[in-house]
Order: C-alpha cells, then structure tokens, then sequence
C-alpha cells in the first residue's frame, strides 16, 4: 500500500522509550511520496493542548506534535484515516518544520 504526505494514518507507537509518545494513535505523514514504501516519517497527533511553537491545531480536540517526528516502518501502519488536513494547516506545518530543522 502505498502512502501519501499529509494523509493521517492510525499507527502503533508500541514500544517506546522515555518521553516518546506511546500507542495507537494517529500520525500525519511528512515524508514525500517518493519514500513512502518501506518506511515513513510521521509526526503523531495528540488530543493533549500544549502552548508550544511546534504543536498546531487541526481542531479543538487533535493537535500534531511536531516536536516528536520519527520514522516508522510502515509495518507500524494499522489503518489510514478518513481525517484530512487543510491546504492552510499544512503551510502552517512545513513553517513550523522549516523554522525547527532549516532555519
């Protein structure tokens, strides 16, 4: 199955270590879609509101933390979502990532 950037994806997490985020949850995929085969880089969502520059809102309830992007397998991968994400949340997302990995 192929997968592509900014679709949303449920994933087990499972096993973590530390302050890594745990569990199924859902992740957004960063990655291109030119490498998504065998693996994937996502950032997890979570329903926890924090006031940091690298969390951004997609709605009252889910929030993508981009302070924890990995890459996953996509073995990780369970399901893909029926949420999506709008073309301003993800020009929101690649500034938040630009400002964090290339400025």
């Amino acid at each position: 199955m192929r997968y592509k950037q900014y679709e949303i994806v449920i994933v087990n997490l499972n096993p973590t270590i530390g302050a890594e985020i745990h569990k199924v949850r859902p992740c957004l995929i960063l990655s291109p879609n030119e490498m998504n085969f065998d693996n994937v880089i996502v950032a997890p969502l979570t329903s926890t509101k924090r006031d940091y520059p690298t969390r951004v809102e997609l709605r009252s309830d889910s929030y993508v933390v981009l302070d924890q992007i990995r890459t996953i397998s996509v073995e990780r991968i369970i399901k893909k979502s029926d949420m999506r994400i709008s073309k301003t949340k993800t020009k929101e997302i690649k500034s938040i990532i630009k400002a964090m990995l290339v400025d």
